[in-house]
C-alpha cells in the first residue's frame, strides 16, 4: 500500500507510520469535516514527545490552523507532563495543561494545572488494605480566577468478594454513595445515589436527591 517504512493502521480513522528511525514515528488523523492533524512522535524509555500541526473547523472563518506539543518525562513511579495547543489565527492558546504524578504500590498522587493554568488540582489515593479493597482518597481544586476552593473526600470498602461500597463528600454540599454488585462472571450492577444541599432565597437549605442504576460488562 505504501513504500514508506513501517506500517499503516486504522486507515480512515488514524494512519500511523512507525519507526522512521528508532523511536521516531508519524501519525495522521482526520475527523472530517471537523479537524485534521499530522503529528511527529518520539518515544524513549523515559520520555515521550509529540509535536503536530493541523486545522480545526471554525463556523465563521472556515478552518483555523493549529500547532500542538505534548510531552512526558519520568519513570513508572514519577513523571511530569504537559499539553499545549496554539491557535495561529486567533493568536491564542486553546489549551495549556501540566501535571506531576507519583505512583507507588499503596499511594497515588497527582498535581495538575488545567484550563490554561487557571485551575489547580491536587489529589491522592491511598490503599489501606488490598485484601478488602479498602482505600481513601482526597482531592483539592482551586480556581485562580474565581478564588474558589473545594475539597472532596472519599472511601471504598469491599463488604464481600462480589460487593463494593463507595462514598464521598465535598465542600459544595454533596454527599454520594455507590454500591457495586457482581451479578455474573462479567456482569456488574451499580446503584448510585447523591444528595445535594442548596441554600434557597429564604436562606434555608433545600436538599436535592438523585439516584441511578447501571449494568456493565467487564472483560
Amino acid at each position: 500500500m505504501s513504500k514508506c517504512p513501517g506500517s499503516y493502521i486504522n486507515i480512515g480513522k488514524e494512519a500511523r507510520v512507525k519507526e522512521i528511525v528508532p523511536g521516531l514515528g508519524t501519525a495522521f488523523r482526520l475527523i472530517a469535516p471537523y479537524s485534521g492533524k499530522v503529528e511527529l512522535q518520539y518515544l524513549h524509555d523515559y520520555a515521550a514527545i509529540t509535536a503536530g500541526t493541523g486545522v480545526i473547523a471554525n463556523a465563521s472563518r472556515g478552518y483555523d490552523p493549529m500547532i500542538s506539543f505534548s510531552g512526558v518525562v519520568g519513570s513508572t513511579q514519577v513523571f511530569l507532563g504537559t499539553d499545549i495547543v496554539f491557535n495561529i489565527s486567533a493568536r491564542a492558546f486553546n489549551r495549556i495543561d501540566a501535571g506531576l504524578s507519583l505512583r507507588f504500590p499503596f499511594l497515588e498522587a497527582s498535581l495538575t494545572l488545567n484550563d490554561k493554568l487557571d485551575t489547580l488540582r491536587a489529589s491522592c489515593y491511598h490503599t489501606v488494605n488490598p485484601l478488602t479493597q479498602t482505600a481513601v482518597a482526597a482531592e483539592l481544586k482551586h480556581g485562580f480566577s474565581t478564588s474558589y476552593t473545594s475539597i472532596t473526600m472519599g472511601t471504598q470498602q469491599a463488604i464481600s468478594t462480589s460487593t463494593l461500597v463507595k462514598a464521598r463528600v465535598d465542600t459544595k454540599g454533596k454527599l454520594g454513595a455507590l454500591i457495586q454488585q457482581k451479578c455474573l462472571q462479567k456482569l456488574y450492577l451499580s446503584i448510585a445515589g447523591e444528595l445535594e444541599f442548596r441554600r434557597n432565597s429564604r436562606n434555608s437549605l433545600d436538599w436535592i436527591p438523585k439516584i441511578g442504576m447501571t449494568f456493565s460488562m467487564r472483560p
